[in-house]
């Protein structure tokens, strides 16, 4: 099987990853397609299984773990395990397109770290952690004391920057979406 490019979008939440991820897909030319990432956390809002993840158990996320299904994995919030099955490497490669990830910071760099040459790395970086903090109010989707944890959490990822291949910062989310079809792009076409 033909192995594709592995193009990795990391950031705190509220960045912006998402969307850019979302737009990134509607770009026929570049021939992507999402991996699904497994989660233990119970879905949000209008979320489904086997499209926006794929909803496990903490007993079966467990359970995979120890069968080395994961590329990666790890708990991200408490109690709330994500990771990468491998099968998704293999159900995108063998449609010949190219695998775009929409993961944290830390599963983001494991990728990078296991594929080094095939793997762009791309911190989407939000302008302020204040303007951050806002998106995610604007979401609704969290509680206020999911709201604190990740802008806690987000000092943390942003000492990451560094170690990604490119620092998208998002501060005006059309040319942030330019910039990464350029980016992402120009990777593929090495």
């Amino acid at each position: 099987m033909a192995k594709g490019k592995l193009i990795v979008f990391s950031a705190p939440s509220g960045s912006g990853k998402t969307t850019i991820v979302r737009h990134l897909l509607t770009e026929k030319a570049l021939g992507l397609d999402f991996s699904i990432s497994a989660t233990s956390r119970q879905a949000r809002g209008q979320e489904e299984h086997g499209k926006d993840y794929y909803f496990l158990s903490p007993e079966e996320f467990k359970k995979q773990a120890e069968a080395d299904a994961f590329l990666e994995w790890e708990e991200v919030y408490t109690d709330n395990c994500y990771g990468t099955l491998k099968s998704e490497l293999d159900r995108i490669w063998s449609m010949g397109k190219h695998v775009v990830f929409d993961i944290d910071v830390i599963g983001g760099l494991n990728i990078k770290r296991q594929f080094p040459k095939e793997t762009l790395a791309v911190f989407v970086k939000p302008p302020s952690v204040e303007e951050m903090e806002k998106r995610l109010r604007l979401r609704q989707t969290d509680s206020e004391e999911k709201i604190l944890e990740r802008v806690a959490k987000a000092e943390k990822e942003i000492s990451y920057a560094k170690d990604f291949d490119v620092i998208l910062i998002n501060d005006d989310l059309e040319v942030a979406k330019n910039d990464a079809f350029n980016l992402v792009n120009n990777f593929i076409q090495k």
